[in-house]
């Protein structure tokens, strides 16, 4: 009966989505929010199966900061880009936990990139660990710590996207793999 129930609920929100394209409206329905969502192609690819894949509970921080990060970039807030890494990094938090290579010594993302990358893990390529490690060092570090003296770091409205929908496909790859 449960599964008869979601069914028929999703049926109800693949009808809303699909009239809100029909209508020219670039919105998008998923897990309680409305948000903007104008580019067909990313909404079928990456977001529609991210956010189906973070609704399993254990997910609720991931699923929070993505959606802030989205709400962020809709209103021409400051700083999406570092709730979707957030988002990121919990899921990296999340999965070195259930993995069992947690060692409780972790400061930040490299450090539980560096576990899932580890040789008793083999959760990640090392060219992935680069690339992720890479991505919190040039994009999150520089929007997530106070700039000091220095011009207030930003990112472009395409960048911001960019930003986003990486954080995206880098968490719906690796929660794929569980």
């Amino acid at each position: 009966m449960n599964a008869e129930m979601n069914s028929k609920f999703q049926d109800s929100v693949n009808e809303l989505n699909t009239r809100f394209r029909q209508a020219g409206c670039d919105l998008n329905y998923h897990n309680g929010f409305i948000q903007i969502g104008d580019d067909a192609l990313t909404l079928r690819e990456i977001e529609t199966p991210f956010w189906e894949l973070v609704v399993d509970p254990k997910w609720e921080n991931v699923d929070t900061d993505m959606k802030e990060a989205l709400d962020l970039r809709d209103s021409g807030a400051r700083n999406p880009a570092s709730h979707a890494a957030n988002a990121l990094e919990s899921t990296l938090k999340i999965i070195s936990d259930e993995k069992g290579v947690t060692t409780g010594k972790e400061k930040g993302a490299h450090n539980y990139i560096d576990n899932l990358a580890s040789k008793r893990s083999k959760f990640l390529a090392d060219w992935e660990s680069d690339a992720l490690k890479g991505f919190f060092t040039k994009v999150r570090n520089p929007l997530g710590h106070g700039p000091g003296k220095d011009e207030m770091p930003s990112l472009t409205q395409q960048q911001t996207d960019w930003a986003i929908e990486t954080c995206m496909v880098w968490i719906k790859s690796i929660i794929r793999r569980l």
